[in-house]
């Protein structure tokens, strides 16, 4: 995987709680949505997701590891 592939949450991890910061709510609301790679650490993989909350999609971010996603498009 590499910064620009787009992927598709297909899970979220199951170690997450949804405390002051709704952790677990973000991710869920993630699964099934396609976003690109917008950073790497790691084994971490960085994707912006603010769309899912209605706002533009660099206003928040989650990190996750790479066997919660899946590869559906890379570019050219």
């Amino acid at each position: 995987m590499k910064i620009g592939d787009k992927v598709r949450v297909r899970s979220s991890p199951p170690d997450l709680s949804d405390g002051e910061l709704k952790t677990l709510s973000l991710f869920k609301l993630c699964v099934g949505r396609t976003f690109p790679i917008v950073g790497l650490q790691g084994n971490l993989i960085e994707l912006e997701v603010g769309a899912v909350l209605g706002k533009e999609p660099c206003m928040d971010s989650i990190w996750m590891e790479p066997e919660h996603v899946e590869i559906v498009a890379t570019p050219d």
